[in-house]
């Protein structure tokens, strides 16, 4: 089955930067579990918020705005029969979709999910080491 982004999930994509929106639009297309896109851009208030609240442990978030403008990161939920579901199996399997999109791409992306002191499941971010090709805008 092919899942399509929703409004809500382009919506929640504005300000990431374009190299990593085409690989969760590649990874829509090709996923076993649909989901949607909950987080893209934080503001400082706001990541402090999720610091305060433990949902997150860095006020170096790549959902801040980085130095080019744009948020190197999202977050995702699995949608199980169109429900929002948090059950873990979901999200390796949305992982596995997301990193084949970005080798497909030639865009590597991280998995919060790989991370060994605090596994994040519906994060997904480019390495800070990561330099796009071409310009870094939305028509590039």
């Amino acid at each position: 089955m092919t899942f399509r982004l929703s409004e809500v999930s382009r919506a929640n994509l504005a300000g990431v930067r374009p190299d990593l929106v085409s690989v969760v639009e590649k990874a829509i297309e090709i996923t076993d579990t649909d989901f949607r896109v909950i987080c893209g851009v934080r503001t400082l208030a706001e990541q402090k918020k999720m610091v305060a609240s433990g949902a997150s442990r860095t006020m170096n978030s790549r959902h801040l705005v980085q130095d080019d403008g744009f948020s190197h990161a999202v977050d995702v939920v699995a949608l199980d029969g169109g429900k929002v579901s948090w059950d873990w199996p979901h999200y390796p399997k949305i992982a596995k979709a997301m990193k084949a999109a970005g080798t497909a791409l030639g865009v590597p992306v991280e998995w919060g999910g790989d991370w060994p002191k605090f596994r994040d499941g519906p994060h997904f971010q480019l390495p800070k080491d990561y330099k796009m090709k071409g310009p870094a805008n939305a028509n590039g």
